[in-house]
């Protein structure tokens, strides 16, 4: 068969083969499976080198063939397991009362218990503190990811003695490669060799996930039968934790073509996720007691935790010069020209940050490039592809070709491409280009593994080859790295931020408006399904309180006007100040409906600028929820008192006071909602909090810098002190309309088939006659022209049209109409109109029978 045959074999056999279910042991232990009242299921064939006293047998008790104190430590250890993927140790046991010690791991499996026996060495018993501490202080003065791995490697060496330790380290496309190594003189370097993703089988990884710690002491030592193979039911023992489970004979095979003796590995997990390996290997047989393999598992664990920090640390860096990248860009961008205009000023910022050969900006379908681009024909060509993507999906790859064929036109000026779209409608790029960079990969031998034709057909065999193998690789740029793609995350919002700054003042009000609301309808989309989980609780919630279909209805319609209004309070004043104390009386009546009455505001109140008042609108909604879910309001007795002051310096002071709730205690572990309340002020806006867990309710204070505080306008100039009265806040009853003359037919046209049905039904219910429905501006003329209705509500907004042309017609035939819109833009549309009034989304019966005693009693005077 040639080459080219054998390297189109799927690389999957080594996948499938079921290395956890071996039926086999490593021949320096034994093991015993026992059932849940100890009687032995499996048990290897050499567990009588083991206890020669008394040998189990399948269907013994267990405790007949131990002391009776080693048999009752064993029950009580594993009783104390928390957790299925738990192993738990007993070291130095006497199991049969002979002076003889042994090393003991448990763990369950399903319905089956494992026991694994191995020798006690007494000289290799340590303190595990005592051992770690000096190996770990070593860690201490290594910041980078780089320097860490390199010490950890040199640290293991020396803990373990073995003749090479390597961290290994797997890259996304799930190759790994050595970054760090410590190893004897005389051994090659392994450092920075890469490794194809088929060395290390998918069903591998996860049982490093599940199994930390894998040891393989002697590579030519033969395997010890479990028996029996299967139980009677006809399953296999599962040795996924096992410390003893036998080895694959491919990954023998590897390893002895490698030339290795014994090997070691401990999973580095970082974020639950697999990062790497320390990889250890040694040129002959090595078996390494229990107690000094603990320190080790012990070692990596803590390492990953540093490792975990400094990775972390590496992002805060990375956000500041995001950060810093952001300033610049502003104060050179702050003109108010076009961001194409400025693509010279924008190549020259980022050269240094992020290295590209060109720079391109597709803008409101205009085309203009710098340095080694496509042209605009070639890069038209790409449109159609891109605009597949998610609208706030930043594309990077070093080969645009393999994604979009005819990027292959202008291979000889670029081929690498990172993509960062910058809105939704019309879609705009700007594009950081890259040319061809020929590369040259270093494998551990030749990446490809050789079929091999034998008696049960053809599979793959571990490479026998681990010479150094460089692959030429041609049509691809260099790399685009992590920190690369996450600064241009930051550079796309700071490039939104311009280009809403130039729209905003090039641009007409509709235009600026429609265009707003294109750029952020990403992030609006994001928000969606967090509103309408909350809904989703507030109807859930609302069960207990109501007595009848219809007083559900009217508690979960009065909670979700509720809701609205408290996003309303946000976007109200056009991003200008707005009031804390509407805040916190919105976020009342919103999440706490029903406890209103025990909520009390006194003091100043003040505007907050648009940054302070996001930021205490993510607080005080964190302290109410806190307070309705642990605190004073979650049961009948207690109650919460705000109080807001200005203290002479101009800051503005915030005490929270919580009474008469169950007592209190500080929580055990920091959350989200904590860390929002704690530190998102002091972060974000150099203010101040203080909170106190005291036993008879949550204290609180929060200062708010004087720069972000402004004198409310509609306030006294005596302080304010207002209760949250529930029964003025409840919602409206069913009005009475025996007494209200109402038009006998009302025209309907909403183009939401739900919300045209609820308005309906609410019409209907206040007594009008007949109710039309229609949902665009060509079936609502239709009716009109079929039958002049007595009054019409119109939705202003229908989808991709307005019902402008509907009001026109009403006007022209004098007939009474009002319009219906959840957008508060369009108001000021509908007021050059004839329309006799609005009613704003969402909205009640009552809201309805307001609207129509108010146009009706208008038509009534007109007459007259």
């Amino acid at each position: 068969m040639s080459d080219n045959n054998a390297n189109a074999y799927d690389l999957t056999n080594c996948d499938r083969e079921p290395i956890h279910k071996l039926g086999k042991i490593q021949p320096f232990g034994a093991l015993i499976a026992v059932t849940s009242d100890w009687i032995v299921a499996h048990r290897s064939t050499n567990l009588g080198e083991f206890l020669s006293n008394s040998v189990p047998n399948v269907g013994d008790r267990l405790q007949n063939h131990l002391s009776a104190s080693s048999f009752k430590k064993m029950v009580s250890t594993l009783a104390g397991s928390h957790t299925e993927d738990t192993q738990e140790r007993i070291f130095g046991l006497d199991l049969q009362g002979d002076g003889r010690l042994f090393d003991i791991a448990l763990h369950t499996q399903g319905d089956i218990s494992i026991v694994e026996i191995e020798p006690h060495d007494k000289d290799a018993t340590m303190d595990l503190t005592l051992a770690l501490r000096p190996v770990m202080a070593r860690l201490e003065g290594a910041d980078t990811v780089s320097d860490l791995c390199n010490q950890a490697a040199r640290q293991m060496k020396q803990l373990l003695g073995f003749d090479r330790v390597m961290v290994y380290q797997f890259h996304p496309d799930q190759s790994g490669e050595v970054v760090a190594e410590a190893r004897e003189p005389d051994l090659e370097s392994f450092l920075s060799l890469r490794y194809p993703k088929t060395d290390i089988p998918q069903q591998a990884r996860q049982l490093y996930m599940r199994n930390l710690f894998r040891i393989i002491a002697d590579v030519n030592a033969g395997p010890v039968a479990i028996e029996p193979e299967r139980r009677i039911t006809g399953e296999e023992l599962d040795l996924s934790l096992s410390t003893l489970r036998a080895v694959s004979p491919i990954h023998i095979e590897y390893l002895k073509n490698m030339g290795v003796g014994a090997s070691l590995s401990i999973s580095i997990v970082i974020d639950g996720k697999l990062w790497g390996l320390f990889a250890c290997h040694h040129y002959g047989p090595r078996i390494l007691p229990y107690s000094q393999r603990t320190v080790a598992e012990l070692f990596s664990q803590l390492f990953s935790l540093k490792l975990q920090i400094a990775i972390t640390d590496a992002g805060s860096r990375l956000k500041e010069r995001g950060r810093q990248l952001h300033d610049r860009l502003m104060s050179r961008l702050a003109g108010g020209t076009e961001l194409a205009e400025e693509l010279a000023t924008l190549d020259e910022l980022l050269g240094d940050i992020i290295p590209h050969d060109g720079v391109s900006a597709f803008i409101e379908d205009s085309y203009r490039s710098r340095g080694n681009t496509p042209d605009e024909e070639q890069f038209r060509t790409l449109v159609p592809a891109l605009n597949t993507a998610s609208i706030s999906q930043i594309i990077h790859t070093d080969s645009l070709a393999s994604l979009v064929p005819a990027a292959a036109e202008f291979s000889d000026k670029a081929v690498g491409a990172l993509i960062i779209p910058v809105s939704r409608r019309p879609r705009d790029y700007i594009v950081l280009w890259r040319r061809e960079l020929p590369q040259t990969v270093t494998w551990a031998g030749n990446p490809e593994k050789p079929v091999e034709h034998g008696p049960n057909g053809e599979r793959l065999t571990p490479r026998k080859s681990f010479e150094a193998w460089q692959q030429s690789v041609r049509g691809r740029s260099s790399v685009w790295t992590d920190e690369e793609v996450s600064i241009a995350e930051g550079l796309r919002v700071t490039l939104l931020e311009v280009i809403i700054r130039v729209t905003d003042e090039a641009m007409e009000e509709r235009r600026r408006a429609q265009q707003q609301q294109d750029l952020l309808i990403a992030e609006l989309n994001h928000r969606v399904r967090n509103i309408l989980t909350l809904i989703r609780g507030l109807v859930s919630q609302s069960q207990a309180d109501a007595h009848s279909v219809e007083s559900y209805a009217e508690i979960i319609g009065s909670r979700i006007r509720a809701l609205a209004m408290a996003h309303d309070n946000i976007t109200r004043e056009q991003w200008e100040a707005a009031s804390l104390h509407d805040l916190i009386t919105q976020e009342a009546e919103a999440y706490l409906s029903g406890k209103q009455n025990r909520v009390r505001i006194e003091g100043t109140d003040r505007l907050l600028a648009p940054e302070a008042y996001t930021v205490l609108a993510l607080v005080v909604h964190e302290m109410m929820t806190n307070s309705a879910k642990y605190g004073s309001l979650c049961d009948s007795a207690g109650r919460l008192e705000i109080r807001t002051e200005v203290e002479a310096s101009g800051d503005y002071l915030i005490r929270w006071k919580e009474i008469g709730g169950p007592p209190v205690q500080p929580p055990k572990r920091k959350g989200f909602g904590s860390t929002i309340i704690e530190r998102s002020i002091p972060f974000e806006l150099k203010g101040d909090v203080q909170i106190s867990y005291k036993l008879t309710g949550v204290e609180a204070s929060f200062c708010i810098p004087a720069k972000f505080v402004s004198a409310n306008r509609r306030q006294s100039s005596k302080n304010s002190q207002s209760a949250l009265n529930s029964e003025t806040k409840r919602p409206a009853s069913k009005p009475n309309i025996r007494d209200t003359t109402l038009p006998e037919h009302v025209l309907l046209v909403e183009d939401n088939m739900i919300i045209a049905m609820d308005a309906e039904e609410a019409l209907l219910r206040l007594g009008i006659g007949r109710v039309t429905m229609a949902s665009g501006t060509a079936g609502a003329l239709k009716e009109i022209e079929k039958e002049a209705p007595d009054f019409a509500l119109l939705d202003f907004n229908l989808g991709s049209e307005s019902s402008e042309i509907i009001a026109e017609t009403l006007s022209e035939l004098a007939i009474p109409f009002c319009f219906a819109t959840g957008y508060g833009e369009s108001i000021s549309k509908m007021s050059g109109t004839a329309a006799l009034g609005v009613l704003k989304k969402p909205y009640s019966d009552s809201d309805i029978l307001k609207l129509l005693e108010q146009v009706w009693s208008a038509t009534s005077d007109a007459a007259e």
